[in-house]
């Protein structure tokens, strides 16, 4: 089983092959280009550099939100593009569960964050039984206050990823009141790697579709939405 994985859901861009439990190439950039700049090249070079023929993928993973408008948007095109000409299923993987994968088999309740603005964030809470991810909370919009106060009444240590630790880092070490860390540089981002294997679950379980029928899941309203429904509100 062979798994293409794209993820654009935040500031990294993200891309691998991965064949069963082996990964045979990641491409994953973390700079100030748009992913309309980058996504489709490391794609090409990943290609490229290990002389994959696309039609030997056999699926074709991706995050399919939360996270960036933009981004889940270029995703979803080039995804649905390549399932198209390829006639490849598309599996959708929430985001943050890719997120949580990074941290496989931690003995601590994993948190990742995304930064969601106006003091929110994208998270869900995860934990690893028997080596496999267990959703104890799906992905939600919360707002940072609230979510710390719940991991205090859980009363678990924890350990934070994603792009919002840098944005709300200090929030949390003032006012979370249970054990906690802060994952690893290589650890604490999106990768197309952690997307593919948790994709594999997916793909076990029959959850995919076909290129056609794939859509982002944003999990509430862009910003122009909401100026929009304001505007008509009032």
């Amino acid at each position: 089983m062979k798994i293409l994985a794209v993820d654009s859901s935040g500031l990294v861009a993200s891309v691998a092959i991965v064949e069963d439990t082996n990964l045979i190439a990641e491409y994953t950039v973390n700079y100030k280009k748009t992913h309309s700049q980058t996504l489709l090249p490391m794609l090409d070079e990943i290609v490229k550099m290990t002389e994959t023929d696309l039609n030997s993928i056999d699926a074709i993973a991706v995050a399919k939100g939360p996270g960036s408008f933009t981004g889940l948007r270029i995703g979803a095109a080039t995804v649905k593009g390549l399932g198209f000409a390829l006639n490849k299923p598309v599996i959708g993987v929430p985001t943050v569960e890719g997120l949580a994968m990074n941290m496989y088999d931690s003995s601590a309740l994993i948190c990742p964050i995304m930064d969601a603005r106006r003091n929110q964030v994208y998270t869900g809470l995860y934990r690893f039984h028997d080596h496999k991810l267990d959703v104890v909370k799906d992905q939600i919009p919360i707002a940072v206050d609230e979510l710390i106060d719940s991991l205090n009444l859980l009363g678990e240590e924890v350990v934070f990823l994603g792009d919002g630790v840098p944005v709300y880092e200090s929030v949390i070490r003032e006012k979370i009141q249970v054990k906690y860390s802060f994952a690893p540089a290589h650890m604490n981002k999106q990768r197309a790697s952690a997307l593919a294997v948790r994709a594999f679950d997916y793909w076990e379980n029959g959850l995919y579709g076909s290129a056609d029928d794939f859509v982002p899941e944003y999990l509430r309203m862009s910003q122009a939405e909401r100026e929009r429904a304001e505007k008509e509100a009032h």
